[in-house]
């Protein structure tokens, strides 16, 4: 009986052990996430828990990095206010346009910088359409692609009616410019010159903002990689260890200390 009796304490005793190792390991586990998601989360927070002092420097790129992205935006619309205001007080003075112009997709302003004036969509007073004939214009150069897309001479029509003559003038409809977004920068080259280089310097700060954008998305990545790095390491060598990367003329360099 007391040999039985011991072998049950034994298996008791034994299973709790191994109950008590497995939680151990769970809450190892747990531990071991929480500075990489800390770092994905913001960046140098992981390395703050461990007591890093890179922390600061995850945590000033962030800064940094968010601020210039917030400042180029704003930049960006700055510019974008400004280009579509030259272009309605400007280009669309003389058309009085519809309130809803102003909502106007960027293609709109982007077509407006590269034609002189949108031509008008139709020149016969009737009820027929007969799309603009100067090719300077934007509507007179839409027109032109339809008669080289469907038509076999493009100076020289078909009959009226005919499918060529009714596809070209279909694909007219859909490309040229209505009489309510007309425009004309005639007379007012510097005006023009202004709205080019403003529509210009709203691209770049969109662009460079997109840029600083995957910075921060980077800096995250970093940080989180740092992190579990290290923690891998330390768990393996039951050490403290960190992992050191710098960026050179010579590339990138990666360092890996060990405590002892």
């Amino acid at each position: 009986m007391g040999w039985h009796s011991g072998a049950g304490q034994g298996g008791v005793g034994g299973t709790g052990a191994a109950a008590a190792e497995e939680s151990i390991g769970v809450v190892a586990r747990r531990r071991f996430w929480v500075r990489p998601v800390a770092s994905l989360a913001l960046p140098g927070s992981g390395q703050w828990l461990s007591h890093q002092n890179r922390a600061a420097a995850y945590l000033a790129a962030e800064a940094y990095t968010l601020v210039r992205y917030l400042q180029l935006m704003h930049r960006g619309r700055s510019a974008a206010t400004a280009f579509r205001d030259l272009a309605f007080q400007v280009a669309r003075g003389g058309f009085a346009p519809p309130p809803a112009a102003r909502d106007t997709a960027f293609e709109y302003f982007e077509t407006m910088e590269r034609y002189t004036a949108s031509g008008r969509f139709n020149q016969s007073p009737g009820p027929a359409l007969v799309p603009e004939s100067d090719t300077t214009t934007y509507n007179g150069a839409v027109w032109r692609l339809a008669r080289r897309t469907y038509w076999r001479n493009p100076d020289s029509p078909p009959a009226l009616g005919s499918p060529e003559y009714v596809s070209a003038l279909q694909f007219y409809e859909g490309h040229a410019v209505g009489d309510g977004y007309r425009w004309s920068w005639t007379g007012a080259e510097p005006e023009l010159a202004l709205y080019r280089a403003t529509i210009a310097q709203s691209d770049n700060a969109f662009r460079n903002a997109q840029e600083q954008l995957g910075l921060l998305l980077a800096n995250h990545v970093a940080s989180a990689v740092d992190a579990l790095i290290s923690s891998r390491l330390a768990g393996v060598v039951r050490r403290p260890a960190a992992l050191h990367t710098s960026l050179g003329p010579g590339g990138v360099a990666v360092d890996v200390s060990l405590g002892f």
